[in-house]
């Protein structure tokens, strides 16, 4: 292997070859690797054991937050700027909660999407593996396995020792 890479990449022709090798790389202790598929392949999520996202609790608790400021905000507003209708009392908190619920859930959605952009590191134009010519086909018919050079357990003898296990169609360096 080369000192200029990024890792290597390991090609399959069939899911149940990825599944295998994700499987093998967990026992051997990787724990930075990236799956490509053309298709979902079931099983994958559960086989790599990903850590569960962060986005649906910073989105709640930006919801709240939302909700809550969009309520005091009404509460305040009543306050210094007081309308009288029909003799409704000034603080009405019913009519308070349609105000509050939609900015509790414009304020969920929008953290989420920033949330999401930015934890898939988002906008990227370029990805390492876009320069080995076969990834091409990730979107077609192949299924590939980055070993990602810096998991702390990757080394060019445990990825050989790994390698020699499996059965690839092919081994491809990703240049960095």
């Amino acid at each position: 292997m080369t000192a200029r890479t990024q890792g290597i990449l390991i090609e399959f022709t069939e899911p149940d070859g990825l599944l295998d090798a994700v499987r093998r790389a967990r026992e051997a202790g990787f724990t930075r690797f990236e799956t490509f598929a053309p298709y979902p392949v079931e099983d994958l999520e559960k086989v790599a054991r990903r850590k569960p996202s962060p986005v649906p609790g910073i989105m709640l608790v930006a919801g709240l937050l939302g909700a809550l400021g969009g309520f005091f905000l009404q509460v305040y507003a009543a306050q210094d700027y007081p309308v009288d209708v029909g003799g409704r009392p000034l603080f009405s908190w019913p009519a308070f909660v349609p105000v509050s619920f939609e900015l509790g859930v414009l304020t969920a959605v929008l953290v989420g999407i920033a949330t999401f952009l930015v934890r898939a590191g988002l906008p990227r134009y370029d990805h390492p593996a876009f320069a080995v010519k076969r990834f091409a086909r990730a979107s077609s018919d192949r299924f590939f396995l980055w070993l990602r050079d810096d998991d702390p357990q990757y080394s060019a003898d445990a990825a050989q020792i790994f390698l020699d296990a499996l059965k690839p169609e092919s081994v491809t360096e990703v240049p960095a």
